[in-house]
């Protein structure tokens, strides 16, 4: 039987109406631009019904014309990890899961040490132990938390355009929520489309039902890494004309910007900074940007034969490639995932001293086979083998 090419005409509103629905059956999946009612972040003129329009526990005018500042909108201190009326994530609240990045409520109930003392946090909040970054570069990096004090977005912060010192906080931010992408963040030379804002960053955002969470093998963020870690101090190759970010674009090298002589390969100071002088054990740091060992304990991540094994998100592993940032796997492949300082610290807070995913002072060796901590990595060291 002969097969007649049957051809359609298709003009006018059917047109029209075609192109609307495919538009909608594939929507773009970068997008993660915020969405909602303007008045659930914004005040046109600093009042409603005679009294001032600002969030629960804001003062005073706001820039931008936000009803808040960034703990305004992202701290509110309540029960929901998540608020409900404006879907925004909460990096200090009650609730008891958390967030992928921690929550900021341990520095008040554990000490500084459980994270970052940001000023956004409380104006007076000053760390009583430390005087500038652990790790920093003294000759460049010299800022002193005590008088400068680190923010959530700015030149002393991490989020947003970092090396602009006459502006930050909200004005550092402007634009990046309302052109602000998710999924996989491969381009990441501006704040709207780096990872989580961290500009420089690549990364892929979960963004399923559990979008703020790492909650298990199925559903966390992916980090990028590199297999070498930067060699030498950050330097110029940090500063650029468009802020200070990452040259390798990972999420240890954004680390490094502040916390260097725990990232970088060599000792650029010559006083002993540094991993160690190469990729090879015995280190006098943890290394991060290195490959996850394919062979001897490290084989068996999460204790388990080499191919089968879990991601765990008690020790998040980084992908050194761009594919390997294409979705969610829910496997670590040793040989070619690569350890970050995520792989051990939460970014914002934790409820564990040094910021860390566990309780470091019960990670006992030779202590049984309880695969947890340190010895989801090091599988071997519990066994005492």
């Amino acid at each position: 039987m002969k097969k007649e090419l049957i051809r359609i005409k298709i003009t006018g509103p059917l047109l029209i109406i075609l192109i609307v629905t495919i538009l909608t059956a594939f929507p773009n999946p970068t997008s993660a631009a915020v969405t909602g009612t303007c008045a659930n972040c914004h005040t046109m003129h600093n009042s409603q019904g005679g009294s001032p329009n600002m969030l629960p526990g804001q003062t005073g005018p706001q820039g931008l014309l936000l009803k808040g500042d960034c703990m305004g909108c992202h701290g509110m201190g309540t029960a929901n990890n998540i608020d409900p009326a404006t879907g925004a994530p909460q990096v200090y609240h009650t609730n008891a899961t958390d967030l992928a990045g921690g929550n900021f409520r341990y520095i008040d109930t554990g000490g500084d040490s459980r994270g970052h003392n940001v000023i956004d946090l409380d104006s007076n909040n000053l760390d009583d132990v430390l005087e500038y970054a652990p790790g920093a570069f003294p000759t460049a990096h010299n800022e002193k938390i005590l008088s400068t004090r680190i923010t959530c977005a700015g030149n002393i912060g991490c989020h947003g355009n970092r090396g602009k010192p006459e502006v930050m906080g909200l004005q550092i931010m402007k634009g990046a929520h309302h052109k602000g992408e998710s999924g996989a963040m491969l381009t990441a030379t501006e704040v709207y489309n780096s990872y989580r804002f961290l500009k420089g960053v690549k990364g892929f955002e979960n963004d399923g039902t559990y979008k703020w969470q790492n909650r298990d093998a199925n559903n966390h963020n992916e980090y990028f890494g590199n297999t070498t870690p930067m060699s030498g101090a950050c330097g110029t190759s940090c500063h650029t004309s468009g802020g200070v970010m990452p040259p390798n674009k990972t999420m240890s090298g954004f680390c490094a910007t502040c916390h260097g002589s725990f990232h970088w390969l060599d000792d650029p100071l010559g006083d002993g900074s540094g991993i160690g002088g190469n990729t090879a054990s015995p280190f006098v740091r943890h290394p991060t940007d290195v490959v996850l060992p394919s062979t001897g304990e490290y084989a068996r991540y999460n204790n388990q034969d080499l191919g089968t094994n879990q991601y765990r998100v008690e020790a998040p592993v980084a992908r050194a490639t761009d594919g390997g940032l294409a979705g969610i796997s829910a496997s670590v492949t040793p040989g070619s995932d690569v350890v970050m300082c995520l792989s051990c610290h939460m970014s914002h807070a934790s409820q564990y001293p040094d910021m860390l995913r566990w309780n470091y002072a019960g990670i006992i060796a030779g202590g049984g086979a309880n695969n947890n901590g340190c010895f989801i990595c090091h599988t071997q060291k519990d066994d005492g083998l």
